[in-house]
């Protein structure tokens, strides 16, 4: 009963409450009582007010406060996530051996849904002769990164091309698309990473571009790969980068965070990186938040993928 009070109520109450139940720091107590207590806050209040008077509401009030100072300094700390190549999802349908970074399909795990912007991150093995038919998507930005043999892509925009290792592929579904993605061999398998962005804007103009870089781009280096403006790399519609790089067993290197409110997702295709002392082996994966600076170095000869994106975007 107490948890149904509404605002129109405490207008009857003195003036000292109702200011209060129209407090910012009311406001983010009703905001976060979920996440942090569990209990309503005007049930907190009504208990501090019956048991203690005005002097209980100057206690909530200060406890509000505290609290909102605490998590603003946890949102501050920087977050390190370790994704094991064992835990992701998996799915074998014998045409299509699958790994899914993130929850897909059937797979559905509540604390791995999304990085930021960042949706998918499928690693896809498919048999020769078979692939994706033809399916629908809108309002995704689909990225393909070939590791191994060829895909071939058509659509309905009337693109129709084959990518390799080296290639880079981007389809904005904006407003809708219809596309197929299948193995350009019949008797050889293809390897491709899928990743899925969300966009920071609905409803554009479908779009497809692809874009072919040598292992030379990569060596010792962030190679960009995908970019918002698509001066380097292909163009994203979300503020994203994502960098390649095949380092030599030693070199060392740090990454400075585009902008404030990214994230970096770290994920290793081959080898063994050390990211701010996280040590990571093939197809490990780290998500990194809070933090202006990431130094990697390689432990053995290692090829890796570093996507930078938005926690938050509209």
């Amino acid at each position: 009963m107490l948890d149904s009070i509404c605002f129109e109520d405490a207008k009857v109450m003195p003036k000292f409450y109702v200011n209060l139940f129209e407090s910012d720091s009311f406001m983010f107590l009703r905001k976060i009582n979920s996440y942090v207590f569990g209990l309503s806050p005007i049930l907190i209040v009504t208990f501090l007010m019956v048991s203690m008077g005005q002097n209980g509401l100057i206690f909530a009030s200060n406890c509000i406060d505290d609290t909102e100072h605490l998590l603003n300094t946890m949102e501050n700390t920087p977050t390190y996530t370790v994704h094991k190549a064992s835990s992701r999802g998996h799915a074998d349908h014998g045409w299509l051996n699958t790994y899914h970074s993130f929850s897909f399909a059937q797979w559905r795990d509540p604390s791995r849904m999304h990085f930021g912007a960042l949706r998918v991150l499928n690693d896809d093995f498919v048999s020769g002769g078979n692939g994706f038919g033809k399916h629908p998507h809108d309002n995704m930005e689909i990225v393909s990164i070939p590791l191994e043999g060829s895909l071939r892509h058509d659509d309905s925009m009337g693109n129709g091309a084959v990518i390799a290792k080296g290639d880079i592929q981007i389809m904005s579904a904006g407003t809708g698309v219809l596309h197929s993605e299948k193995n350009q061999s019949s008797t050889d398998p293809v390897k491709f990473l899928q990743i899925w962005v969300f966009p920071n804007q609905n409803d554009l103009p479908p779009r497809y571009e692809q874009e072919t870089f040598t292992t030379e781009d990569e060596h010792n280096q962030f190679r960009c790969v995908v970019s918002p403006s698509g001066e380097e790399g292909v163009k994203i519609h979300q503020n994203a980068w994502f960098y390649l790089g095949s380092w030599d067993q030693g070199h060392s290197q740090s990454y400075e965070l585009k902008t404030d409110g990214q994230g970096v997702y770290l994920f290793v295709l081959e080898g063994t990186i050390e990211a701010d002392g996280h040590v990571l082996n093939r197809r490990d994966a780290l998500s990194i938040s809070n933090v202006d600076l990431v130094q990697l170095s390689a432990s053995s000869e290692a090829r890796f993928l570093l996507m930078d994106v938005p926690m938050q975007w509209q």
